[in-house]
C-alpha cells in the first residue's frame, strides 16, 4: 500500500486539532508528496509548486516548514531511509535464532519488498539523492554503510576480509536495485532474491560464516 492511501488530510472547515497535530500533518504530506512528485520529473524537474499541488499546502506553509527544496529533499530522505532501516532491524531481531538460509530469506524478502511497495520512496534515496548535492549523497553513503552492516549480520561476518567482502556485495546488491527503481521495474527484484541466497550458500566462508560447512569429523 502507497503513502499516498494511507496519507490522510485534514478535515474540511473549522477543526479543533491542536496546532502540533496540524503541522505534524502538513509536514508528513509534504514529505510524502516530494517523493511522489519525483517519480515524474525527478529532482532537477519538480518545482515547490508540483509538491504543493500533491500535498494539498500553501507555499507559506511551505516555507515555514523548510528551507528550500533540498531541504525538503533531505528531510524526506531522512523519513523513507529511516523507515527502511527500522523495518530491517524488526525483521532481524524477529529471526535472529532461525537457521541462515531463513534468515537471508526473510532480511531479503523484507528489503525487497518495501522497494517494491513504496517506489516512489526508493527513487527518492536510491536515485533521486544524486542529484541534490554533496550532503544528500553524504547520507546516501551513510545508509549504504548502515545496508553493508546488515548484509554483515545476515552472512555472519566476523574477519575484515569478509567484512570487505559484504561491503562489494552490498554494493552490487544497491546498484541491482538502483538499476530497477530507475528503470520503473521494481516488481522484478522479487527474481534475484533466490539467486542472492543460492550464490550466499555456495560461497561458503567468503562473506560470513553463516553457510559454513562443518569439518570432517565434527
Amino acid at each position: 500500500m502507497s503513502d499516498s492511501t494511507l496519507r490522510q488530510q485534514l478535515p474540511r472547515g473549522r477543526h479543533h486539532l491542536p496546532r502540533e497535530e496540524v503541522i505534524a500533518s502538513q509536514r508528513e504530506r509534504i514529505l510524502v508528496a516530494m517523493g511522489e512528485a519525483m517519480t515524474v520529473g525527478g529532482y532537477v524537474g519538480t518545482p515547490v509548486a508540483a509538491v504543493l499541488k500533491r500535498a494539498g499546502v500553501s507555499r507559506e506553509t511551505f516555507y515555514e516548514l523548510f528551507r528550500s527544496k533540498a531541504d525538503c529533499f533531505n528531510a524526506a530522505f531522512d523519513r523513507v531511509s529511516g523507515a527502511l532501516a527500522e523495518k530491517l532491524q524488526t525483521v532481524i531481531a524477529d529471526c535472529a535464532d532461525a537457521d541462515a538460509l531463513t534468515r537471508m530469506d526473510r532480511i531479503l524478502t523484507a528489503y525487497f519488498d518495501h522497494m517494491i511497495d513504496d517506489p516512489a520512496s526508493a527513487r527518492l534515496f536510491l536515485v533521486e539523492v544524486y542529484a541534490v548535492g554533496p550532503s544528500a549523497i553524504e547520507a546516501r553513503m551513510a545508509l549504504q554503510h548502515r545496508f553493508v552492516e546488515v548484509v554483515a549480520t545476515m552472512l555472519g561476518a566476523e574477519s575484515e576480509e569478509q567484512q570487505f567482502a559484504c561491503a562489494t556485495l552490498a554494493a552490487a546488491i544497491g546498484a541491482m536495485v538502483t538499476g530497477r527503481i530507475a528503470a520503473d521495474d521494481p516488481d522484478s527484484l522479487r527474481g534475484i532474491k533466490d539467486q542472492l541466497i543460492a550464490l550466499a550458500e555456495r560461497s561458503g566462508t567468503l562473506y560470513g560464516n553463516a553457510f559454513a560447512q562443518p569439518e570432517v569429523g565434527e
